[in-house]
């Protein structure tokens, strides 16, 4: 029996440099479907474009494992965020992985 797709938390940063954090099991598939500012792109990044891919993480094994990394990290300040992005904090350091 093939595995599971593990999934993704990915944080997109908008044209006017606010944070969208987003899970998915396809990173290459979501992120087009954002960029292309259609109906299955978040309503939030809708108009924010140009969009760029500014990090990405494994958040586990199923849905519900990846919802609760992303809840969790949209709880975080901007600051937090950005110290995710630029690397100088990981998810382990903020008590997020078990």
């Amino acid at each position: 029996m093939k595995s599971p797709a593990p999934w993704f938390l990915y944080i997109i940063r908008c044209a006017d440099n606010s944070l969208y954090t987003g899970i998915t099991i396809d990173l290459d598939r979501r992120f087009a479907e954002h960029q292309a500012q259609g109906k299955k792109c978040a309503k939030y990044l809708r108009g924010k474009a140009p969009l760029e891919l500014v990090f990405t993480t494994p958040a586990g094994a199923n849905k519900s494992e990846a919802s609760k990394l992303e809840r969790q990290i949209k709880r975080r300040s901007k600051q937090t965020k950005e110290r995710l992005i630029q690397g100088t904090t990981t998810l382990a350091t903020l008590g997020l992985l078990e």
